[in-house]
């Protein structure tokens, strides 16, 4: 039996020799000293900490960004934070790679050297330096080389974000470069394509943008600019805007041709995120508190806005549908606004078209601005009222109840539907949607 039990185990065993023979992968083992202590893979880019022990860039990376200061195989606290490359171990895997091809193995790539806080800071200093003497050459070659190592690596982009003074520095020599933006403009559009890498901004930087120099060139951009200048300059002005200071709209505002540039930015669209920050600038101008709010709010409807979002949310993704409906609430919360929205054809059957159709917001702007017309309807045959009836309105509004919705925008729905339900009797309601479409979670 013991025997038997030999012959058996040598036969698998020669088996297995020969199955190994035919296949060479089984044979090949990775190098201990190769291996990542952490994932136990193959090191691609293998960095030392100053404990002295070698990992792989990224998994020792994603070690420090959860929080962790220490070493994970010694346990001591790290004095520096910024690894150190290994390159005799990485030409070491690289060459066993290459010994090694006959078995599948690839060889690794040299890997680009990440940024370090100290080049950024160095960066940084030759730029304020550069924007003083204001070499216009000197200042954009910088510009544009933070802005290719920001793009090279998510890790790049966050090691000069963490330098405080990023956005601060940039946006100080745009505002320098900015007082004669004529004869500055390439120096300007690289400063402000590298800028929108960096965003959020800090305070201090938009103080920069915020100043009169730094608006007026923005708005040249977007009046004269090429493509990317244009599409920078707009969320510039997103960034600029989304703070609450309404001396900046205002600002914006006064500079000759502003106004047009935005709503040319919607009717010429460069991109949708373009698209998107322009409706958002417009959103956050009609909806400050501050004087000059009517008059801006006048000049967008004399220049077709309202007809223009109109046509916009006939057929447009989520994101932009939800940003043209915020700006046509804005509008329709005056009298003017109102007027020329009920004098358009498409109010109210895209209003009732959009309710549940796209998201949540998109239903509460939606209520929000059929309770403004429907409230301040002064013709006596119902008119708004009447159109919204024709288009399923009610139906719809009795859906949104039943589903469940904010607490504001159910009272105006509520509202609405009292008010609807006094015109029901003066026609048969049409159902102008098929409800087994209805894109809505319950």
């Amino acid at each position: 039996m013991i025997s038997s039990w030999r012959r058996k185990r040598a036969g698998r065993r020669a088996a297995k020799e020969k199955r190994r023979g035919e296949n060479g992968e089984l044979e090949l083992m990775i190098p201990t000293n190769f291996r990542c202590p952490i994932s136990l893979d193959l090191m691609k880019d293998p960095v030392t900490l100053s404990t002295g022990i070698t990992y792989d860039r990224q998994s020792i990376e994603t070690w420090i960004d959860c929080g962790n200061q220490t070493c994970p195989i010694t346990n001591q606290v790290l004095r520096n934070l910024e690894p150190i490359p290994n390159h005799t171990l990485r030409k070491m895997v690289q060459d066993w790679c290459v010994e090694n091809q006959s078995y599948g193995i690839e060889r690794i790539p040299t890997p680009r050297i990440p940024v370090s806080s100290a080049e950024v800071s160095e960066i940084l200093s030759k730029i304020t330096a550069a924007s003083k003497r204001g070499d216009q050459v000197g200042c954009g070659e910088l510009a544009a080389k933070i802005k290719a190592l920001g793009k090279e690596s998510e890790r790049n982009k966050r090691c000069i974000a963490a330098n405080k003074t990023a956005g601060g520095v940039l946006s100080a020599a745009f505002e320098t470069f900015s007082r004669s933006f004529d004869t500055n403009s390439a120096v300007l559009e690289e400063i402000l394509s590298a800028l929108t890498i960096f965003f959020p901004l800090d305070e201090q930087a938009k103080s920069n943008l915020g100043s009169a120099a730094s608006l007026r060139s923005m708005v040249w951009f977007l009046k004269s600019g090429d493509l990317s200048g244009r599409s920078s300059a707009i969320l510039a002005l997103k960034e600029l805007l989304h703070s609450s200071d309404e001396n900046r709209a205002d600002a914006l505002a006064e500079i000759e041709g502003a106004l047009e540039a935005l709503v040319k930015m919607i009717t010429e669209p460069i991109c949708p995120t373009a698209t998107k920050a322009s409706l958002m600038v417009i959103y956050h101008m009609i909806n400050n508190s501050s004087y000059q709010n009517e008059t801006i709010i006048q000049r967008f409807i004399d220049m077709g806005l309202i007809s223009l979002l109109l046509e916009t949310l006939v057929d447009s993704e989520r994101s932009i549908c939800e940003k043209a409906m915020g700006v046509l609430d804005g509008i329709c919360s005056g009298e003017k606004g109102r007027e020329k929205a009920y004098s358009h054809a498409l109010t109210v059957p895209v209003l009732v078209k959009k309710l549940l159709r796209v998201s949540d917001l998109t239903t509460e702007f939606s209520v929000s601005i059929l309770w403004k017309l429907c409230k301040n309807e002064k013709r006596e045959e119902g008119g708004v009222l009447v159109e919204a009836l024709q288009v399923g309105a009610f139906q719809k509004l009795l859906l949104l109840l039943q589903v469940g919705c904010a607490e504001r925008t159910r009272e105006k729905a509520t509202e609405l539907l009292k008010s609807l339900n006094l015109h029901r009797d003066k026609l048969e309601c049409i159902d102008s949607m098929d409800f087994k479409d209805l894109k809505r979670q319950f």
